[in-house]
């Protein structure tokens, strides 16, 4: 498994925010991400998870919860990869399932669009 540390690490998930075009990151209503070494047990598969209330779900009710929350597997992340540059490029891919969720695009959809 390679080795990149928890700040490099942060970093790359970081950069592929920044990555985003304005108007759609401007659209990231109440939502945080963060990056978790490991899923929960008994979804060791996963490299990301959205949690929370996609936009196209919410009503004018929408209002006093918490935020939305995007986690970012590490470990699975790390292990799949064989190069830094394989890394930078699934974290990619990954960030932006997750904010596809965030937006209400399904599973589905994304393996359509090639973010499976």
């Amino acid at each position: 498994m390679l080795q990149i540390g928890e700040a490099e690490f942060d970093e790359l998930v970081a950069q592929a925010l920044d990555l985003l075009p304005d108007d759609l990151a401007a659209e990231l209503n109440n939502v945080v991400v963060v990056v978790e070494d490991a899923p929960p047990p008994g979804d060791e598969h996963l490299l990301g998870l959205y949690d929370g209330i996609p936009l196209t779900e919410r009503d004018r009710w929408y209002s006093g919860v918490l935020p939305d929350r995007i986690s970012i597997f590490r470990s699975p992340l790390l292990a799949m990869c064989n190069s830094t540059e394989e890394v930078v490029e699934q974290v990619r891919i990954t960030v932006l399932h997750e904010i596809a969720h965030h937006f209400g695009i399904s599973d589905e959809r994304l393996a359509e669009l090639g973010y499976e």
